[in-house]
């Protein structure tokens, strides 16, 4: 039996896909937002936590990256990928939808609808899609966009579904646990990092992808964050193909070494499969 943290409360995306890779003896226990589902697995509460890294349509979970950045270190040892649809949902009778909550990647992934249905209705960010429909079943909340778990687990009517933008949705959800393991290659892998560069200078990134490049190394995400240290100070958060155990990946890992300032290793997992 494994303990796993995860975005709650339930009803959230993050938990459906937390049943995708859990079984009935695991414990699942939500929490308020990313950074508490990953602080239980470093203070020991939890095994793992699950939470949302990137999303095909909004893009990058900034708040998971910049904990896994400069948090205390966590490894990742798994991903899931879900495919996610967007209902829109009231308490049972409600005549008048002023304020409507919700996550800003769900607002932003539904914002066609939202401009033709409610355009002067206010927009409520919220933790999570499942946090936003709890606030509607406590009145505290004309509507929600969230999932339809969400909906069935607070009781709330369905007024519209599938209302997203791009019916072909993908979010992807890493799973972190505390560093010192790290799954065997499997021969479909991707191996994560952070890049701490120096100085900033010309060419900065230029000279990182020219490692991967000489040695035949695809990547498949890279994101710049600011460090925090000064306006113009960046880092990068980067995904590519292949394990660390993988002489291309081995040998770009040892060369990043000797040119950039630090390099934190987020793992390397078996990739999942797009719905």
């Amino acid at each position: 039996m494994h303990t796993f943290a995860y975005l709650g409360p339930a009803g959230t995306f993050t938990e459906a896909a937390l049943n995708k890779v859990t079984c009935d003896t695991d414990k699942k226990i939500p929490y308020i937002n990313v950074t508490a589902a990953l602080d239980a697995v470093r203070s020991g509460e939890a095994d793992f936590a699950l939470v949302p890294i990137e999303n095909s349509v909004e893009g990058v979970v900034a708040r998971t990256l910049d904990e896994l950045a400069n948090g205390e270190p966590l490894t990742i040892s798994g991903e899931v990928t879900l495919a996610v649809t967007f209902d829109f949902m009231v308490k049972t009778g409600t005549k008048t939808v002023n304020r409507i909550g919700t996550h800003p990647h769900a607002e932003a992934q539904c914002r066609a609808y939202l401009s033709v249905n409610y355009p002067h209705a206010e927009i409520v960010v919220t933790n999570s899609t499942s946090a936003a429909a709890e606030l509607v079943a406590k009145g505290e909340l004309d509507a929600a966009i969230a999932s339809t778990a969400a909906a069935e687990n607070f009781g709330l009517e369905i007024l519209a579904s599938n209302i997203g933008d791009n019916t072909a949705a993908v979010t992807r959800f890493i799973a972190a646990q505390k560093p010192g393991y790290i799954p065997e290659p499997t021969g479909n892998d991707r191996t994560s990092l952070v890049v701490y560069i120096d100085i900033d200078h010309a060419g900065a990134l230029l000279e990182i992808l020219t490692v991967f490049a000489k040695h035949d190394v695809n990547l498949t995400f890279i994101q710049s964050r600011p460090t925090g240290r000064e306006l113009g100070h960046y880092h990068f958060v980067i995904d590519v193909e292949g394990h660390i155990q993988d002489e291309p990946v081995a040998q770009s890992m040892a060369e990043l070494r000797e040119i950039c300032d630090d390099i934190r290793f987020l793992g390397s997992y078996p990739r999942e499969a797009r719905p």
